[in-house]
């Protein structure tokens, strides 16, 4: 499919800089049988029966964006240094990460990076280095760091800031508050670098009236990589590679799911994290199964969905991979019609935005 198809009018207006307080009383657009409902998150129950399962991921986002200087020894000996920043993407070993740069044309391998200091050389916050190891055709860059495993989670933690998208990122600056709005109630295990957004509006009573309600609660873990903001640059979407995410779904969750589905019960994913992590752990037979290792599955029109039947998610970015994954899940101009009218109606949009409810469309 053409990429251009995916793309849409946004207001700059509709982009949300903070959070609804409470996190529950977001606006919540439920798109069912090619009808359209307004309503707010704590409505949520209303539209799930007893013996529902909820999928929710309990990643931890890490405050991975970190600034610093790039030293560089010149033709004179001399040390040449220029400030830049990362934003970490994926583990790939104790002491590696793979990360985006900027300014990445003026990053090589061989290149020392010392995190939490200014070109003046002096420190920021702390210090925490590394050597460019590679640098890849898709913009990512290896960074081995000088401190390895729990010394290094905690470097990333003294020396980085929570990485907001973007979009808001380009409006505001990080502060203390992000801290905390940009993190889920059940976030558990340190690994993300975007927040899986879907979760920030489940509050403790939501979820205690879903269970009130005989809904069952679940935790994967996906850990959501810088990747999930790259816009799609391709003209086609066949074109286009996604980044893969390191994500778990443990034995006995999987068997529970497999439980509830078999009872009758439905699997409601927050999240297209939690989604894109479950149809990538299902058979084509439908059967959840243990997973421990990477993704990169892209949904698109025309996919059959194996595992998931409601989808919370919130409302994406034109010509982006989820929207383009929601127009697989409920139709393509099911969604264009939703989003236009949540342009209109004044929705709040990406991360710290609003809600919609998503029924699977009938193949």
């Amino acid at each position: 499919m053409k990429t251009a198809d995916f793309d849409f009018d946004l207001p700059e207006d509709r982009i949300a800089l903070r959070p609804a307080e409470p996190r529950d009383s977001a606006r919540l657009l439920v798109v069912r049988d090619g009808s359209l409902e307004d309503r707010i998150i704590r409505d949520l129950p209303d539209f799930l029966q007893p013996g529902d399962a909820l999928v929710f991921n309990d990643t931890r986002v890490i405050p991975a964006r970190l600034s610093g200087v790039r030293e560089r020894t010149g033709a004179e000996g001399e040390t040449l240094t220029v400030e830049v920043e990362a934003t970490l993407h994926h583990r790939d070993a104790p002491d590696v990460w793979s990360a985006f740069m900027k300014p990445g044309k003026r990053i090589k391998a061989g290149d020392r990076i010392r995190f939490g200091a200014g070109s003046d050389g002096a420190c920021l916050l702390g210090r925490l280095d590394a050597t460019v190891e590679a640098k890849g055709e898709d913009g990512l860059v290896t960074l081995r760091f000088d401190l390895s495993g729990p010394m290094l989670d905690e470097a990333i933690r003294d020396v980085g800031v929570m990485p907001l998208p973007p979009y808001i990122a380009a409006k505001r600056a990080e502060d203390d508050r992000d801290r905390s709005d940009y993190q889920t109630v059940f976030a558990e295990h340190d690994g993300s670098v975007a927040a899986p957004t879907a979760g920030l509006h489940f509050t403790p009573a939501l979820l205690e009236a879903l269970r009130a309600r005989g809904v069952s609660t679940h935790a994967v873990t996906l850990h959501v990589g810088a990747g999930t903001f790259l816009p799609v640059k391709a003209d086609d979407t066949a074109d286009h590679r996604m980044h893969s995410e390191w994500g778990e779904v443990s034995a006995d969750t999987a068997a529970a799911l497999n439980a509830a589905r078999a009872a009758g019960g439905r699997i409601i994913c927050v999240g297209t994290t939690s989604l894109r992590l479950l149809e990538s752990a299902t058979t084509e037979a439908g059967e959840v199964r243990r997973f421990h290792g990477d993704t990169a599955i892209f949904i698109t029109p025309g996919y059959r969905f194996r595992a998931a039947d409601v989808l919370m998610t919130n409302f994406h970015l034109p010509k982006s991979t989820l929207f383009m994954l929601v127009s697989a899940f409920a139709g393509l101009e099911t969604m264009k019609a939703a989003y236009a009218h949540a342009v209109a109606d004044g929705y709040r949009f990406y991360s710290y935005g609003d809600g919609s409810l998503l029924f699977r469309a009938a193949p």
